[in-house]
């Protein structure tokens, strides 16, 4: 009930305030009988209502309740503030500290600590635990608002109370621009390896994981594994851009989607030579863009996948600003991987994702990166 009210106060303000909406949705809400029906319900709760009303508190309600009412886990409405700190965020040059989390009832795991960077100059470490920032406990937090909380303006202090084992912590790490992608080499029984990483796709993250590849390269790598493992996406372009670092020609994936023609987005040149083998790492994690990354290398035999079933989301959204301030973030339609195959359930439902060639499981428990090591093994197998 409380929901459908939601829902019928924003319909209410944005028929009265067409401009607001996208065409789509403007033209869907604004026939002239409907037009009609919300200026004549918005009159009444401007005039009649017992108490003084905010309308920018009901626009913004009421959007987020329609979106909602979608059931799409993917779809979201951004208020101005919300928007603001989606664009910041969104930046691969991140005023941040550079460590790679995975929430937790208790805090923030750390996942990785990235080289050079302000955390691991400050020695934090892979498995360490932040419970607070500042003077915030993040237990039962989100994770977009804990992470929201450690970015911030570069040069500025963020403090850290950290669990390391039973013994507590308190680190002060100043924030920096810091790009989420890495590079480094690993030797595998004397064959020289580029361990390559990427944790999200933004902008200039082809750009970013190009430049990597080739400084392994430049250092003697004979083969590259990617590791996209607890990678959940991002911008398709920046996924066509990776995917093209590797692959020389040909399709990458396809989108079809109701309001957009069927597109085929095809490898950009440039490529580095495809004598040199690869792996791509992953996981559960990986989703969205990272999967068709993935499912491109898989399907036209670049690389062969190791780790275990990737996440299996089959669609893609879109950022369509308002000019409230806010933003839409809908899903808008399907993508498949070069042989055709979407790795959703059905619409936004959740599938089986990309089988992997070898299955590999990192043990968080043990020092070593299991997965990690069944991916060089196979790839230095492959160097002639």
């Amino acid at each position: 009930m409380a929901v459908g009210l939601l829902v019928l106060i924003g319909g209410i303000w944005l028929g009265g305030h067409p401009g607001w909406m996208p065409t789509s949705l403007r033209n869907t809400l604004t026939g002239n009988s409907q037009e009609k029906l919300v200026n004549e319900a918005m009159s009444i709760i401007s005039h009649d209502y017992y108490r003084p009303v905010n309308t920018n508190q009901l626009l913004n309600t009421g959007l987020a309740a329609a979106v909602a009412s979608l059931n799409d886990p993917y779809s979201h409405y951004l208020d101005p503030g919300d928007y603001h700190q989606f664009e910041q965020t969104s930046n691969p040059h991140v005023a941040g500290v550079g460590i790679d989390v995975q929430a937790t009832a208790r805090g923030l795991q750390v996942i990785d600590v990235f080289p050079g960077t302000p955390a691991a100059r400050a020695g934090l470490r892979a498995r360490d635990l932040i419970v607070a920032v500042g003077s915030t406990s993040l237990v039962g937090r989100s994770a977009t608002s804990d992470t929201n909380l450690i970015t911030g303006e570069a040069g500025t202090q963020v403090h850290l109370t950290v669990l390391r084992g039973k013994k507590r912590e308190a680190l002060v790490i100043q924030r920096a621009n810091v790009l989420v992608t890495s590079g480094g080499i690993v030797t595998y029984h004397g064959v020289k390896i580029g361990d390559v990483r990427l944790t999200s796709f933004t902008d200039g993250s082809g750009a970013a994981v190009k430049a990597q590849v080739e400084k392994v390269l430049h250092q003697g790598a004979k083969a590259i594994i990617l590791d996209l493992r607890d990678n959940g996406g991002g911008l398709l372009d920046e996924a066509v851009n990776v995917a093209s670092i590797f692959i020389p020609d040909g399709t990458i994936v396809t989108t079809r989607g109701r309001s957009q023609p069927t597109e085929v987005y095809t490898a950009k040149g440039g490529a580095i030579p495809t004598s040199i083998p690869m792996v791509v790492l992953v996981d559960r994690g990986t989703a969205s863009a990272a999967e068709i990354v993935t499912g491109a290398l898989k399907d036209r035999g670049r690389a062969k996948v190791v780790g275990t079933h990737t996440y299996g989301k089959g669609v893609f959204q879109e950022i369509q600003p308002l000019s409230n301030g806010g933003a839409l973030d809908i899903t808008v339609g399907e993508y498949f991987t070069p042989n055709g195959m979407n790795l959703g359930g059905g619409g936004v439902r959740e599938g089986k994702g990309i089988a992997p060639n070898i299955y590999a499981l990192d043990n968080p428990s043990t020092p070593q990166d299991e997965a990690l090591q069944v991916a060089e093994r196979t790839v230095a197998a492959e160097v002639k």
